[in-house]
């Protein structure tokens, strides 16, 4: 006999026993007591199911970090990067080895994810470090599932196109992404500065890359070989010299690649320019014998900051079988930078077309742009990438820049006999300046004499002043727009900059559909001007986000910057 046939206890509410003999019915017909369905409204509905549909993954991949994390984030939730120790197989347990045993051989190669010498790089390693690097970020800092996402992929436009097909095959086809994004890293720290146009210096560990930007587009774009890598060559140079007492290389490492970095990123600093160095600025000597006068001070105060020059630091090694200290002078550091980015020992002339120092660089780079170009790129210069944070880097670079400008001017040719006529243009300038002015001065004169002459009385129409046009002008927005004078500005990193753009929905330049990319990969894709910007920016713009999935109904898609080769 089953339950549901006997009486009603008194305990149950009205609703069981109402719905008693529907479950009499129930039991008597064999079938098993069911809650009766429920409809909920959407506005009591969990926000975790709608932030699931609007997740838009943020990907940028450099030669040696990878950074993630969802649009609308002021930063990154994974910042990774692929060395030795990341490559190993399960169960290897050379991590906890002791110190004296650390692998000295692994370079710099071995800490790089690709390199823009493709003679040098595995296309399929590559896919397999970038495929570990993304599954650990998706699955242990970000806690998404493998379920298919947008997403904007921040690249240097300067990634070579095997590079950037190995990078959209392994989120096409490993990730399953339905629709990827390709940003612009030079764009996104315009953007990520709160402007629309600029100069990027891009301090990176493999080259350091000037980009002007002008209204979100790039216009031109100039790279240099004097990054990080050569930095930490530099330095390692330096650290070998001091502890083997030689400087020819044997072809083994004396320190590990981690702790050559680590001293980098701790006690590197370039020295200010000359014209700031406290020799500059010494007081002349008194043509007279009177003595100067002595200024008191308190002898706990530290001592001042050009003593820095003279200190000694203390390092210790423990990448080193025994470990030792080694003591390295700030000046010997202030060296190495000075050889890798600035190199003023040596003639212009002998620099090759990719190893100009970073000053020279920004010079030649705006000398070639446009006046107007120009004008607004000079007040709105932007540094980023990690050497970029090396102590007084960024004023020495602006110094030596302004000193060059103010040296040869904006002209491209220079030489001993272009100097000369420049000098003697200068002067006669001057002299015509100055006849000009005193010819003003004498009509000047004239004209007072005449209005002397003119009774009081008669006002003249320009003494007239409206007050309608006064009102307007007293609230008129004051624009002041700086041009022609060099400036440098904070930006928040090219990743900061696209979260930016993708939480705005603002519809990409270059977008590539998966469908289309596995059916045509990247031979598919044609020039940007044949491309109808116009209708692609309708057709993603909408209230599904930033880049809705097209279906595969776009027959011509692009590149953009990156399919130029």
């Amino acid at each position: 006999m089953s339950s549901g046939t006997g009486p009603a206890l008194a305990h149950r509410s009205v609703a069981s026993i109402r719905s008693a003999p529907i479950l009499q019915e129930q039991a008597g017909s064999g079938t098993t007591p069911h809650t009766p369905p429920r409809t909920i409204s959407n506005t009591y509905g969990s926000p975790a199911t709608i932030r699931a549909d609007d997740d838009f993954l943020i990907i940028q991949i450099g030669s040696r970090f990878v950074r993630a994390g969802f649009a609308g984030d002021n930063q990154p939730k994974a910042v990774l990067t692929c060395g030795p120790q990341d490559q190993r197989r399960a169960g290897d347990f050379r991590d906890w080895q002791p110190a004296g045993d650390v692998d000295l051989q692994s370079g710099n190669k071995d800490h790089e994810l690709w390199r823009y010498d493709l003679r040098e790089v595995d296309l399929g390693l590559v896919y397999d470090k970038l495929d570990r690097l993304l599954r650990d970020a998706f699955g242990r800092c970000l806690l998404i599932d493998s379920r298919p996402r947008r997403a904007g992929l921040v690249l240097d436009s300067g990634v070579p196109i095997p590079i950037l097909s190995t990078v959209l095959d392994l989120l096409f086809k490993g990730f399953q992404t339905p629709m990827i994004s390709l940003m612009s890293t030079a764009s996104m720290s315009v953007v990520a500065a709160g402007i629309r146009s600029g100069l990027v210096v891009d301090m990176g560990w493999a080259e350091t890359v000037v980009t002007s930007v002008y209204e979100y587009r790039e216009v031109k774009c100039t790279r240099s070989v004097r990054g990080g890598r050569y930095l930490n060559d530099r330095l390692y140079e330096l650290l070998q010299k001091l502890l083997t007492g030689k400087e020819e290389d044997d072809g083994a490492r004396v320190i590990s690649f981690a702790e050559c970095e680590d001293i980098m990123c701790r006690l590197m600093w370039c020295r200010p320019p000359a014209s700031k160095s406290p020799q500059a600025h010494k007081p002349a000597q008194r043509q007279s014998q009177q003595l100067d006068t002595v200024e008191e001070q308190d002898e706990s105060e530290p001592e001042p900051e050009h003593s820095l020059q003279n200190s000694v630091a203390s390092i210790p090694l423990r990448s080193i079988n025994p470990p030792r200290t080694v003591e390295v002078s700030f000046d010997k550091l202030a060296d190495v930078c000075d050889d890798t980015f600035f190199a003023l020992s040596v003639a212009p002339t002998e620099f090759d077309d990719e190893d100009f120092p970073v000053h020279l660089l920004i010079y030649r780079h705006l000398l070639q742009l446009p006046m107007d170009v120009r004008a607004i790129c000079m007040p709105r210069i932007v540094f980023t990438g990690g050497c970029s944070n090396i102590l007084g880097i960024k004023g020495r670079i602006m110094e030596e820049v302004t000193s060059m400008v103010k040296r040869k001017g904006w002209a491209n040719v220079s030489g001993k006999h272009v100097e000369e006529s420049r000098n003697s243009q200068f002067s006669d300038r001057r002299a015509s300046i100055a006849r000009s002015v005193s010819s003003t001065a004498t009509a000047s004169d004239l004209g007072e004499e005449q209005e002397s002459s003119r009774p009081s009385s008669i006002a003249s129409q320009s003494d007239i002043s409206d007050p309608i046009e006064a009102k307007v002008a007293r609230h008129r927005p004051q624009i002041s727009q700086m041009q022609g004078e060099f400036r440098t500005l904070h930006t928040l990193g090219p990743w900061a900059g696209a979260s930016l753009v993708s939480q705005l929905k603002i519809p990409a330049m270059a977008t590539v559909d998966r469908e289309l990319w596995l059916q045509q990969g990247a031979n598919g894709a044609t020039r940007p001007n044949e491309i109808d910007v116009k209708a692609q920016q309708r057709q993603s713009m909408g209230a599904g986000g930033f880049i809705r999935g097209s279906g595969g109904h776009h027959t011509n898609w692009t590149l953009g910057a990156w399919g130029n080769v």
